[in-house]
């Protein structure tokens, strides 16, 4: 969806077949002559919504201060800071591997035990 907010596809991930299904329902239960109006006020609404978005971002930005100057609202998005440390650990881990090393035992060795663990 070329043109929408970027947050807008993870809150209404809807397609084109879902929108052309929303469309005929709303032909057949308000009717084509209230449907031009109701689109209208839908407009509207989106409007007064991204406003009321911009604004909340434009102020937590200000009580923040300028540290925080680039914050995006999908930066607060809970699945997306899930990730992005998910991804950090992941590459975090795979620093610490080193193929050259071996971790394995020597013939006869006691592996490691832990009274307090089990």
């Amino acid at each position: 969806m070329p043109g929408l907010h970027p947050v807008v596809p993870l809150i209404l991930d809807i397609g084109l077949p879902e929108m052309a299904v929303i469309a005929v329902v709303a032909i057949f239960v308000f009717g084509p002559d209230k449907l031009p109006e109701l689109a209208k006020q839908a407009a509207q609404w989106v409007k007064i919504a991204r406003r009321f978005a911009n604004q909340a971002r434009d102020e937590l930005r200000e009580e923040l201060g300028p540290e925080y100057a680039d914050l995006e609202l999908r930066d607060l998005d809970p699945r997306q800071i899930v990730r992005k440390h998910v991804m950090e650990a992941l590459e975090d881990d795979d620093e610490d591997d080193d193929p050259d090393e071996d971790d394995s035992l020597a013939d006869g060795e006691v592996p490691p035990y832990d009274d307090e663990a089990t």
